[in-house]
């Protein structure tokens, strides 16, 4: 199949970049990138289509990630694969349709090294994309995002997880009820998971909260914070110490912190 006009099919396309309605409703979204196309074949995503320059492949990349794939290949004008791939630099090689995963808890693996982040009603599709990537670079078994939020599959979130959005489950759930009731499930099942807000003025540094066991990290909105029906679930609420004028930190980056020092404690607890 060739593409070479704005036509009904390349509307779609375009629609899966920009409208997070019609991304909900067909179930499909666009990978943008080598390295986060890449993953996503590597860790067996759905891939529905390949979009390719009609020019054709000429990377050995390009080349073995179509021959990889049982997916339709369509191939797509240099300058319609420019408007699908953000429009700077050059066109793009490839284009990736996948399939959305389910928002299903149960992808979340639940046991003793459990690590879990709750990213509570991010507005910025960047920032959620940084946590992403922050929770796979240290050791997170996944991600959750809850309430009215930035949408995991905005190409800009996409973008800015480099990939890690397919090496970790990322859920989304409407509201904290449905993940606390999943954690007492976990509870009843044997593993005690302690629930831990991140907050300036928690009553702990981070440091002095233990982080080795079964935790569930959260993180509030870049504005507001955790919500009080979160804070009410905390078992402990930690505060990252800060010597100079900042008055806070970037939510994605304090995530990043606390997310270093569960994995710091977890290396030293194995020595």
């Amino acid at each position: 199949m060739r593409v070479t006009s704005r036509n009904a099919r390349f509307q779609q396309w375009a629609a899966l970049l920009d409208n997070r309605a019609k991304r909900q409703r067909r179930g499909e979204f666009i990978i943008q990138g080598v390295r986060p196309i890449s993953e996503a074949v590597r860790n067996r995503w759905r891939i529905r289509e390949m979009l390719y320059d009609a020019g054709g492949p000429t990377s050995r990349w390009a080349r073995e990630t179509l021959a990889s794939t049982a997916a339709a290949r369509i191939a797509v004008a240099p300058e319609l694969m420019h408007e699908l791939g953000g429009k700077t630099g050059d066109a793009p090689e490839l284009l990736a349709v996948a399939e959305l995963p389910a928002d299903d808890l149960a992808r979340i693996p639940a046991g003793p090294d459990m690590l879990t982040v709750v990213f509570d009603r991010p507005a910025s599709p960047g920032n959620l994309g940084t946590l992403i990537r922050s929770a796979d670079a240290f050791g997170a078994s996944g991600v959750i995002v809850t309430g009215h939020a930035a949408d995991v599959y905005d190409p800009r979130s996409v973008r800015a997880t480099t990939g890690s959005l397919f090496a970790l489950p990322v859920i989304r759930i409407a509201s904290h009820r449905p993940v606390l009731d999943w954690v007492a499930a976990v509870r009843a099942g044997g593993t005690s998971v302690r629930v831990v807000g991140t907050d300036e003025r928690g009553a702990a540094d981070v440091a002095g909260v233990d982080l080795t066991g079964p935790v569930l990290l959260l993180v509030g909105n870049e504005t507001a914070g955790l919500s009080a029906a979160w804070r009410e679930s905390c078992d402990h609420l930690a505060r990252i110490p800060m010597l100079g004028r900042a008055s806070s930190l970037n939510a994605a980056t304090a995530a990043s912190i606390v997310l270093y020092e569960a994995a710091r404690q977890r290396i030293a607890a194995r020595r």
